[in-house]
């Protein structure tokens, strides 16, 4: 198990690659995580350092829902990494490519929650976390990896990074959604009209609300649990594409409607 002293050092680790905009490295190994628990230990430390600049948490991702996201980064199962208020935009929304080390972007289905679903009442399925949903949203993750070199990412450190989560951009909320066939749902993205990539809802765990039963279940395992208000990522149906100055990225669901976002 990874020492208190350990988790802060690899948490500054993390904190300042990102302050000093260097390319992403592991975790050296006399800090790194050995197990996903080690790594949501020093997640945790890092989202503190993260909070005085990025606000407080309202929200999650997660992370390698899809069988592409999981081949992309060869890690077989789900992550989790927080959403910090500042990070929050709305459609059509402008993000400059002079922020980022690297710049992607993930289509997604995202959530948002109109109660607790408190430690108590886990284990949840899908069912039970549905009835917590007062809306769903097209949606990009902006994603910040830091030039990672894919060969050798050793993930557990990409967990620990907050799953590489450095914003969000919502949709219009459709609140009639109970009728929706998610599962059958499908969205193609775009970028300068040409085609980038398409999935559907089942690809998330065969439904996106597995992704939402799978984060409450995960951080009540932790002792944590999701609130009323907070927004979700349910995980991308397209592989992270990266992009340039210049872009205009969108994403289309036939029945959630359209997410935009514009590269200066």
């Amino acid at each position: 198990m990874v020492s208190g002293d350990k988790v802060q050092r690899a948490a500054r680790f993390l904190h300042e690659g990102h302050q000093a905009r260097a390319s992403y490295e592991p975790i050296p190994d006399e800090m790194s995580p050995r197990d996903i628990g080690e790594a949501y230990d020093i997640q945790e430390a890092f989202h503190e350092l993260l909070i005085p600049d990025r606000g407080p948490i309202v929200g999650y991702k997660v992370a390698l829902t899809t069988t592409v996201m999981q081949e992309m980064v060869g890690f077989g199962h789900p992550v989790s990494g927080a959403v910090f208020a500042s990070s929050v935009h709305r459609s059509p929304a402008t993000t400059k490519r002079s922020d980022y080390v690297r710049l992607g972007a993930e289509c997604e289905i995202a959530t948002l929650l109109d109660r607790d679903l408190p430690v108590s009442s886990a284990p949840y399925d899908r069912h039970k976390v549905a009835e917590a949903v007062s809306a769903l949203m097209p949606a990009f993750e902006i994603i910040e990896d830091r030039n990672a070199d894919y060969s050798n990412l050793f993930f557990l450190s990409v967990a620990a990074d907050n799953a590489w989560n450095a914003g969000i951009v919502l949709g219009e909320p459709v609140t009639d959604w109970q009728s929706i066939d998610l599962v059958a749902a499908s969205g193609s993205m775009t970028i300068n009209g040409e085609s980038a990539g398409s999935g559907k809802g089942g690809d998330v765990l065969g439904h996106p609300m597995e992704a939402l039963a799978w984060l409450a279940n995960n951080l009540a395992d932790r002792g944590q649990s999701l609130k009323k208000d907070m927004i979700i990522m349910t995980g991308s149906i397209v592989s992270t594409k990266f992009l340039n100055e210049g872009d205009d990225v969108r994403f289309d669901m036939d029945t959630l409607g359209e997410v935009r976002l514009e590269v200066e």
